[in-house]
């Protein structure tokens, strides 16, 4: 398999506090890849480091091949070739649905407005938002946001998704809405890197299962090992208290 992107000795440091420590990992071209672990090991840094919204303290990032951070290489034209999803959505608030999905094609890959808006629709068609383009985003749900906010990404047609934690801020109920866009997205074959705390989501789609804890990969593998053979004492722990987590949160106390 191709590799997209690989991963080596990247350590991310803020002052004295180690983030990332030597991480070394890849994903390869059509891969689903999600990446578990509590709250502060490192997931979305590691995210935002491959995306360079955070700078890396040291190691290469190799994107087909070639090391990113070689200072050579053409950052704004790699970051066209990755979409990237937040957890707040970050849409435009003066923009509508369509110009929302718009902008960027138009400014950044130099698209026609006519060829950018007929891109944009497609992929508005694809996660079923066709039919809000004249909404502002004030006017949308949680979860009909974050719908925009994939169609907005896919428009820029990446080589990549990132997705980072795409659910932790909506309402349990839409929750699923966003979850059914993202499995048909994993299901044509895209390559996707997904940040998630939705572990029956991370069983069904994922092609491999990273847990991070206290900013190192501890363990990787495809879901079923991870899930169910885990051979690291901390994946075990951290499914044990998420899976409880999760049992009371759907049907209360024991």
């Amino acid at each position: 398999m191709k590799k997209v992107i690989e991963i080596k000795n990247l350590n991310k440091s803020y002052g004295a506090n180690e983030v990332l420590k030597n991480i070394e990992f890849s994903v390869n071209h059509g891969e689903v890849v999600t990446i578990i672990g509590s709250s502060g090991s490192g997931k979305s840094t590691m995210l935002r480091c491959i995306n360079l919204l955070e700078t890396p303290s040291g190691g290469q990032i190799y994107y087909r091949g070639q090391n990113i951070l070689d200072g050579n290489y053409n950052i704004p034209s790699y970051r066209t070739k990755l979409g990237m999803v937040f957890q707040q959505f970050n849409l435009f608030e003066n923009h509508n649905v369509l110009g929302n999905c718009v902008v960027g094609q138009v400014k950044v890959l130099k698209r026609s407005k006519e060829e950018a808006e007929q891109i944009a629709r497609k992929y508005l068609s694809v996660v079923g938002m066709e039919s809000y383009i004249n909404a502002k985003p004030k006017q949308l749900s949680g979860g009909q946001k974050q719908r925009v906010a994939i169609a907005r990404a896919l428009s820029m047609e990446p080589d990549v998704l990132l997705f980072d934690e795409p659910t932790s801020a909506l309402d349990p109920e839409m929750v699923g809405e966003v979850l059914k866009v993202m499995k048909e997205l994993a299901d044509s074959g895209l390559t996707m890197l997904i940040v998630t705390h939705e572990m029956d989501f991370a069983k069904e789609v994922s092609n491999r299962v990273v847990f991070m804890d206290k900013g190192v990969i501890a363990e990787e593998g495809p879901p079923e090992q991870i899930f169910y053979q885990p051979k690291q004492a901390r994946t075990r722990e951290f499914l044990k208290r998420t899976l409880v987590h999760h049992d009371r949160a759907n049907h209360g106390p024991a």
